[in-house]
């Protein structure tokens, strides 16, 4: 099932809408470092992505589960790289994240091969099922990196409440 958002002038400026959403989430995150690091603002980024699951009651943009357990699969390993570049440091009694430089070229990446795939496959895959895959892979990558972020944020905090008796939020 095609619809207008096929159309390659249309196709092509969602890809040119990525790449601004891709550059805003570089810069956010880079921003984000300056501040102290907290379970609120581990957690919440992927609570806000999760509406963008609304999209699975329009037609177009559903897929099967197949194509669902792929992209989540993909998105899972790619929050491996993030994972093990993604660092807590004790500043001035907080923590902090230090920037991961993985994310940019993760980003950057998927992106990339979005934009790829739908190149070479576009006349087989529309762009809603793209989308959807693409939302899949991002969603399962960025809640399996806050998982395990908020492990080592809790573990950092509370060896940090033992030994200096100082808490942070």
């Amino acid at each position: 099932m095609f619809s207008i958002l096929d159309h390659p002038i249309v196709a092509g400026l969602i890809s040119i809408g990525a790449v601004f959403m891709a550059s805003a989430m570089i810069i956010v995150r880079m921003r984000a470092a300056k501040r102290p690091a907290s379970v609120k603002k581990i957690i919440l980024p992927p609570l806000f992505m999760s509406s963008g699951a609304l999209m699975f009651f329009f037609p177009y943009f559903q897929i099967g589960w197949l194509q669902v357990i792929e992209a989540a699969a993909v998105g899972i390993l790619f929050s491996v790289l993030l994972i093990y570049t993604s660092h807590f440091e004790i500043r001035e009694e907080q923590i902090y994240l230090k920037p991961s430089k993985a994310l940019g070229f993760i980003l950057i990446g998927l992106l990339i091969g979005r934009i790829t795939f739908k190149t070479i496959l576009g006349h087989d895959i529309s762009v809603g099922e793209m989308s959807a895959m693409f939302y899949i892979l991002a969603f399962a990558m960025l809640v399996t990196w806050r998982i395990v972020m908020l492990k080592k944020f809790l573990k950092l905090r509370d060896e940090m409440i033992e030994k200096t008796g100082v808490s942070t939020s």
